[in-house]
């Protein structure tokens, strides 16, 4: 979904790391040669090697993937900006070295403040009226006659002003979207700039008409799905016309970053990890009463559930109904060097979720030969064979849940065919390098 306006304040930490950001973005540009051409404001630059990325959050715990793709573009040569709709989603103390190092690249849009996206606004009405009146009348078309959707677009509309403007400013004539797509398509309303998009699904689909998905697939000059049911869903909701724009364009993990972990023949206790938003989509629910059955069984195990969400509550008092007590501990969020620790210790992944993209954690618990267990939705099919790279059950069956965790937990040999099944499956067709030189490569095709 696109971000609001309305949100916590900053972090002491993040406002002051977003001072030094503005300082580090200012020397990239001079050092990578960024600046705009001739150094003329508004003087739009057509060499697409050089465009912008347009993000709902940047960095955050959940859009990792988009980190690694930016930073694998910029190693390809690409000159790439980042603006992020809202400020990182933690301390400064918090993040990776690479994430400081993003941090210090990105242009916020809402820790500007109300008043900063007003006056923003107010400078596109005076020397963009034009603009101006194109992108607040499309907002509020756009919104319909909802008096809750017109306040929410509006402040779309004000993103989007600003966000609009600043790429003006520089001179780029392109961005590419992860998760911001409304924002993005007030945008290229505003100035004359073209913009491409990638889609995860699923949230995009259940109100396509809602989410105006032929409206900016249309706009699009190209459109990157994650997988090719992500694809069939593009084409289902868009018009047959722009079908061409719709490419498939996997994601993928770095196999030497995720290096194969030691393989436990017979562990005393086994060590679950299931790793994603604590939220009905992902449904650890399901997961905690399938441990619940297990632990019945007499089974010794533990689950750790990685990440954080609206669900805790909710969670918390299923693991205290089941008295599953230590056996399932929810972590809270972590980041990638403390999640790819709990990789190493972990000897069965499991995600039962109800609604997917396709789930990056997923093919990095693979890389590290690790057996996963998850569900036939989506494009998780995709990624993973039954019976060949790893073990699928129906979504909300908790019964087969319980069933392929025991099998895995009683073969070994089964953990370690799959295991190395499914880093092979990695290497051959989500491996992040080969998969950012196929994005490239669509940017320089699809975007001269």
């Amino acid at each position: 979904m696109d971000a609001l306006i309305v949100g916590p304040p900053m972090s002491d930490d993040t406002a002051h790391a977003l001072d030094r950001g503005r300082a580090g973005y200012a020397a990239w540009k001079e050092i990578s040669g960024y600046a705009t051409h001739n150094s003329r404001k508004g003087t739009y630059d057509n060499n697409l090697t050089r465009f912008a990325y347009l993000i709902s959050q940047y960095p955050a715990f959940n859009h990792t993937f988009i980190l690694r793709e930016i930073r694998s573009l910029r190693q390809q040569g690409f000159s790439i900006a980042v603006i992020s709709i809202r400020a990182c989603d933690r301390p400064v103390d918090r993040l990776t070295s690479e994430e400081k190092e993003e941090l210090a690249l990105t242009w916020y849009v809402k820790p500007i403040g109300i008043g900063g996206l007003l006056a923003q606004t107010a400078l596109v009405a005076v020397t963009r009226p034009s603009g101006f009146v194109a992108g607040l009348g499309g907002a509020w078309r756009l919104a319909g006659m909802n008096p809750g959707r017109l306040m929410r677009y509006s402040f779309y509309f004000l993103e989007a002003a600003a966000a609009a403007r600043r790429l003006h400013q520089e001179g780029l004539s392109h961005f590419h979207v992860h998760f911001s797509s409304t924002v993005g398509l007030l945008m290229t309303w505003i100035y004359p700039l073209t913009m491409s998009m990638t889609i995860h699904g699923p949230d995009e689909f259940n109100d396509a008409s809602g989410f105006h998905m032929a409206d900016k697939v249309a706009a699009s000059r190209m459109v990157t799905a994650i997988s090719s049911f992500c694809r069939s869903q593009l084409m289902r909701f868009s018009r047959p016309g722009d079908w061409d724009k719709v490419v498939v364009s996997r994601l993928g993990v770095d196999p030497s970053l995720f290096a194969p972990r030691p393989h436990r023949q017979r562990p005393e206790r086994f060590e679950f990890l299931c790793v994603g938003r604590l939220a009905p989509a992902k449904a650890q629910l399901i997961l905690i009463r399938a441990c619940g059955e297990l632990a019945r069984q007499g089974r010794v195990f533990r689950l750790r559930i990685v990440g954080e969400g609206p669900d805790r509550a909710v969670l918390e008092a299923e693991i205290q109904r089941q008295r599953l007590g230590e056996a399932v501990v929810l972590t809270g969020a972590l980041n990638q060097d403390e999640v790819r620790l709990l990789y190493r210790e972990c000897d069965v992944f499991t995600l039962g979720s109800f609604a997917e993209g396709v789930p990056v954690v997923l093919m990095e618990a693979m890389a590290m030969e690790i057996p996963c267990v998850s569900t036939y939705i989506a494009g998780i099919p995709e990624l993973i064979s039954d019976g060949a790279s790893g073990l699928l059950v129906p979504a909300s069956d908790v019964g087969l849940l319980v069933e392929a965790i025991g099998r895995l937990m009683d073969d070994e040999q089964l953990r370690h065919r799959l295991g190395e099944a499914g880093r092979r499956r990695v290497q051959e067709a989500y491996d992040l390098s080969r998969n950012v030189q196929h994005l490239g490569a669509l940017f320089r095709q699809r975007l001269q």
